[in-house]
């Protein structure tokens, strides 16, 4: 049996989640989905759809859709869609959850990996946040967890872009995609999402894709240009801005935030040693792991004609073969690590040192 594809809906408070939860469950959009609520919601949807009163956890919705609220923990809920399905109790082709405003999406991501049983059933397939656009720059500003939510996302969609100036929005483009280049962003009205825009974008796959805002890399560039380095790009240019306001007045127009959460990409020509890149890996993960939020590799190795895909989440790492490297195509290994105050220097070092 195919597994159950699963998104992770997360976002700032107001960005309209539950507007797009809303849309999900009374559109008639033909599609059966179980949408999973955190019960403990800020805004929870039963005041509108669903009658509170009743002690029944899975509700089905009249177009085919059906709600249900987490009262223990997830793994739980889940096993018990996925006993219930199984049984011919209850169809649905597709998971979305709902994690609070204040949720890290992190133990919700890792909940598809670490359990066999869960794993067999339902396939992670990614994590979109919602961000407001009114109340950004504060809320990044205030809330580490919303800091965090952009660092997971595969997907970013910013709500109420009509509410501010296109500089404002420019702006914070510019700062999230500082945090998370990794995670194409897209203006959308309040909740009005495309459900296309939103399923099967295969933010989990380990698929020989890496992409990376190509600005976020051309700064990168421009940044190091000066520190003769070819492969590993250290962004010290970030840090330093503080210092010097002169040069930041003169760096164009985007204001210097020093976020804790933020993203570094390291690029090499040379092919790696697996033996030595493993180690490395494990005693990063091992050190840093509950402040790694997402990372990932398409990878030279040596010793293999494939791409080396990983990726990760927090402390736990996978890796696969992916294609055969084209004919004539420049093979180079190229990371993305997004996480919270990660120590960037040693990170690139050390895998400069795995390189053969």
């Amino acid at each position: 049996m195919a597994l159950i594809p699963v998104t992770i809906l997360t976002g700032f408070l107001g960005s309209g989640k539950t507007t797009l939860l809303k849309r999900i469950l009374t559109e008639a959009h033909g599609q059966k989905i179980a949408v999973i609520e955190n019960e403990f919601g800020e805004e929870n949807i039963d005041n509108d759809i669903l009658v509170s009163e009743t002690n029944e956890q899975i509700i089905q919705m009249s177009n085919g859709c059906i709600c249900c609220t987490i009262r223990e923990d997830l793994r739980v809920t889940l096993q018990l869609l996925g006993a219930k399905r199984r049984k011919g109790l209850l169809d649905f082709e597709r998971v979305v959850i709902e994690t609070t405003g204040l949720a890290d999406p992190g133990p919700v991501a890792q909940t598809f990996f670490m359990d066999d049983e869960i794993a067999e059933t339902f396939l992670l397939d990614s994590i979109l946040t919602l961000v407001d656009a009114k109340h950004a720059q504060a809320q990044l500003n205030d809330r580490q967890e919303a800091r965090r939510q952009v660092g997971f996302a595969d997907q970013i969609f910013i709500s109420k872009s009509d509410l501010v100036s296109a500089s404002e929005l420019d702006d914070l483009q510019h700062r999230l995609k500082h945090m998370n280049p990794r995670a194409p962003q897209k203006a959308v009205h309040f909740g009005e999402v495309t459900l296309v825009e939103v399923f099967d974008l295969r933010g989990f796959n380990l698929n020989s894709k890496l992409d990376i805002d190509p600005d976020f890399l051309k700064e990168d560039e421009h940044d190091h240009h000066d520190h003769g380095h070819d492969h590993a790009h250290h962004d010290h240019a970030h840090g330093e801005a503080c210092e010097h306001p002169s040069h930041q007045a003169q760096a164009g127009h985007h204001h210097h935030h020093d976020d804790d959460v933020k993203s570094f990409v390291f690029r090499s020509d040379k092919a790696f040693d697996p033996a030595k890149l493993e180690d490395f890996l494990g005693a990063i993960v091992n050190i840093y792991g509950p402040r790694m939020l997402r990372y990932k590799g398409v990878l030279n190795m040596k010793g293999t004609e494939r791409k080396v895909i990983f990726q990760g989440v927090h402390q736990l790492m996978g890796s696969d073969l992916g294609p055969l490297w084209a004919e004539g195509e420049h093979k180079m290994s190229k990371m993305v690590f997004i996480g919270i105050d990660l120590p960037q220097d040693i990170l690139l070092q050390g895998l400069d040192q795995c390189l053969v």
